[in-house]
């Protein structure tokens, strides 16, 4: 990695770590310690998914006019004051208002690394500074949520306040980290601001028109919904109703969910960085079948506690597995679909997609999980099916080098880009260093 990727990469890591003090305990913080009650923890949790909602779709249009530098900068601020106003928070107003601040700031730093992620890299490495990312990212949720660990107590709220104050340490030193980033110009980018002396254009109605980007948003959609959005409610719920596990079971799953990512990232990279990306995230579909299966047998096979235990623990696992052969597959998909001028709103219109179905997965699996249990496991074994089915539909929308990049012949920045398909098929642009 160059020098600024190598930053890039830093703060991104920091971020995390710092995310990873407060995420695992801020049910428990607002309920619990603060006393505001489950109900106000939910409104907050609410809030704070909503609040991505709301700023996601003016995100990536900001990111293109303005550059995903100051954008960052800005979110990592804003982050920064949510955090620490939350951690001092004692009443529901103050509460809800900060978690709000916090999810608007954290939204749109995604969309914004991404971007600079795209833009200090070529074709050839944004496969490997994906996985890194996301390597990184998992390494310092799992560390900043064993060090949050051994500071929490729940008799002092000022060991959450001591929480809180990090993590916006850490937006903080994101945005520092960040602000030292020289950023490239993209050739598209700075050729039309000196034509016409403004941002460059875009669009939603030209994002829409693009079918393979819309095509790629459907397909992040079930692939979110059918894991992420099940990990801390409907699968929870059904691993201690139907499978009757110990609460503290989640934990040890969760870590050897995130034990998985790390130890297998780099070595998954190697096999799927020479394959079609539509092949390797088909295949992930079927790994995730696998583990719908196993946690049914762990809920309804009617097996011992320690053959269901060890059930969900492999699920949890599996899962892993798949989401780092995601890593290097998805993300540089959305840049590579992207034409040059409007990789800030591709990135945004897929983090959207994302939150959605963060927001949409819990509120249908919660239930599901917890009473339904049969038709949970033969849900979502379907939605797991689905996401094979439509990556092989998108495969066949791809270009050669979209779907494989380890084809191109040269080094660019940008090897491939799919035009919208108002404006012509869909062709290979070369935008040489």
């Amino acid at each position: 990695m160059g020098a600024a990727l190598r930053r890039i990469q830093l703060g991104s890591a920091l971020s995390a770590f710092g995310l990873g003090f407060t995420v695992p305990y801020l049910y428990v913080y607002v309920a619990q310690v603060r006393d505001l009650g489950a109900g106000t923890a939910g409104v907050v949790l609410a809030v704070f998914a909503m609040a991505a909602l709301a700023v996601l779709p003016f995100t990536g249009r900001a990111i293109d006019r303005r550059g995903p530098l100051p954008v960052l900068v800005v979110a990592s601020v804003v982050a920064s004051l949510g955090a620490a106003a939350l951690g001092v928070s004692s009443q529901v107003s103050a509460a809800v208002v900060s978690a709000a601040v916090l999810g608007a700031g954290t939204a749109v730093m995604q969309p914004a690394l991404a971007t600079m992620l795209v833009r200090c890299s070529g074709t050839a490495t944004r496969t490997r500074a994906f996985a890194m990312q996301f390597f990184l990212q998992n390494l310092g949720l799992g560390i900043g949520g064993l060090v949050g660990g051994l500071i929490v107590d729940t008799s002092r709220a000022s060991s959450f306040t001591l929480l809180f104050l990090i993590e916006a340490v850490m937006f903080l030193v994101l945005g520092a980290i960040a602000a030292t980033v020289r950023m490239p110009r993209t050739p598209a980018v700075a050729k039309e601001t000196a034509a016409g002396g403004s941002a460059p254009g875009g669009g939603l109605r030209v994002l829409l028109s693009h079918r393979t980007m819309v095509q790629l948003c459907v397909l992040g959609f079930v692939v979110f919904f059918a894991c992420y959005g099940q990990f801390e409610s409907g699968l929870a719920a059904y691993g201690t109703e139907a499978a009757g596990i110990q609460p503290s079971t989640l934990g040890i799953a969760l870590a050897a969910n995130t034990a998985v990512i790390v130890v297998a990232q780099f070595v998954v990279l190697r096999l799927v960085e020479r394959r079609k990306r539509s092949r390797v995230i088909a295949s992930v579909g079927l790994i995730w079948a696998f583990a719908w299966i196993v946690a049914g047998y762990a809920g309804l096979g009617h097996g011992s506690q320690t053959m269901a235990t060890a059930a969900m623990i492999s699920t949890y696992a599996l899962f892993g597995l798949g989401e780092a052969m995601l890593s290097p597959t998805v993300a540089p998909l959305v840049a590579d679909l992207a034409p040059e001028s409007m990789v800030g709103q591709y990135n945004s219109a897929f983090a959207l997609c994302k939150q959605l179905a963060l927001a949409v997965g819990p509120a249908v699996g919660g239930p599901m999980g917890a009473s339904l249990h049969g038709p949970y496991i033969v849900t979502f074994v379907l939605f797991s099916l689905g996401i094979t089915v439509l990556a092989l539909r998108l495969g066949r929308r791809l270009t050669a080098v979209q779907d494989q990049p380890s084809l191109a012949a040269v080094p660019s920045r940008v090897v491939a880009v799919s035009l919208p398909e108002h404006a012509s098929a869909e062709v290979p642009v070369a935008a040489v260093r």
